[in-house]
């Protein structure tokens, strides 16, 4: 696959599954473009980067010196882009920047900012040079699942409206990309009800628009700190202040009755909540989707955290590419 789409609910970390994605895939050697949609400047401030302009510019280099490029689409650039690939009219454009006109036309019309960013796309994964592709992968941070359907959706509506011209081709050429099995549509979620329920109501969405899915990503997991046996006893709130109480005067905690019963209400919290995650781990095992588990890291994510997250999902990858090829 050639085309990685990332979304997921808001607060799940998509931005960061994207970046470690991008490190993963250009492991080895490859080139790989980071695509950001949203003008959040989320992929610069995790690269620890300045601010990224319209156009391609390297943020990492990835094990085995693979390359990371990344690219903020600006939707006032990608329009001037289309009027100059088409219609031959960049000039004709910057006037009705500085006219304020193309501000106007993407707010009375907000699905063309998505056509335009999705035609951004598709020019990076099928442009080519000397007969290869520039890329041997293009990662797109995408709007959250919400979103993400209508997103991936709205050139085919645009394409029933254009009977013939560049639009109609432009048009066809970007579905032909986004339902190819060259694409893959990832959702990243949390072992929470909300991010859950969202994840399996765009895979529905998804796979009713013919959009090819690829892997869930459970970001964010923990491990419990207790054996199953103590957890399970726990969760049933059969782990009271008097079984700990030994343990802490044997320790020389001071504290007595009191700090063992906060304990012990700490403990079957942390039970019930491990439960309740493990119930929702089921759930997305039942979406029928590839599923890779990123652990929740230590402190603000920084590059170290990225790297490792990185090699988690290269292992995710080679996997697949075995499922798949049998090798």
């Amino acid at each position: 696959m050639r085309l990685h789409v990332v979304t997921g609910k808001g607060g799940t970390g998509k931005t960061t599954v994207a970046a470690a994605l991008a490190l993963a895939l250009a492991a080895g050697g490859g080139s790989v473009l980071l695509v950001e949609t949203e003008g959040r400047q989320g992929i610069a401030q995790l690269f620890d980067t300045p601010p990224l302009p319209y156009e391609e510019r390297r943020v990492a280099v990835a094990r085995g010196h693979g390359e990371v490029k990344a690219l903020a689409i600006d939707v006032e650039e990608a329009l001037l882009d289309y009027l100059d690939m088409f219609y031959n009219l960049r000039r004709a454009g910057r006037a009705l920047r500085k006219m304020g006109a193309i501000d106007f036309a993407t707010a009375i019309a907000p699905g063309l900012r998505d056509v335009l960013i999705t035609g951004k796309i598709k020019e990076a994964v099928t442009r080519r040079h000397d007969g290869r592709p520039v890329y041997d992968a293009v990662v797109v941070d995408a709007p959250p699942t919400g979103r993400i359907t209508r997103f991936l959706g709205v050139t085919a509506e645009m394409a029933e409206l254009a009977r013939s011209g560049p639009i109609k081709t432009q048009s066809d050429g970007v579905m032909a990309v986004l339902r190819s099995p060259q694409t893959a549509v990832h959702l990243v979620t949390l072992l929470e009800d909300m991010p859950v329920q969202e994840t399996a109501d765009a895979i529905a969405e998804l796979t009713t628009a013919g959009l090819p899915l690829g892997s869930v990503v459970v970001n964010m997991a923990t491990e419990p700190v207790l054996p199953p046996a103590e957890l399970n006893r726990a969760a049933r709130g059969l782990l009271t202040g008097a079984d700990l109480a030994p343990a802490l005067a044997a320790a020389h905690l001071p504290g007595g009755p009191a700090v063992a019963d906060a304990l012990a209400a700490e403990v079957v919290d942390h039970a019930r909540r491990w439960a309740s995650q493990d119930a929702l781990r089921d759930e997305v095992e039942a979406l029928g989707r590839p599923i890779v588990e990123l652990p929740l890291m230590a402190g603000p994510m920084d590059l170290g955290s990225l790297f490792e997250q990185a090699a988690r999902l290269e292992d995710h990858l080679r996997a697949e590419v075995v499922e798949r090829t049998g090798a």
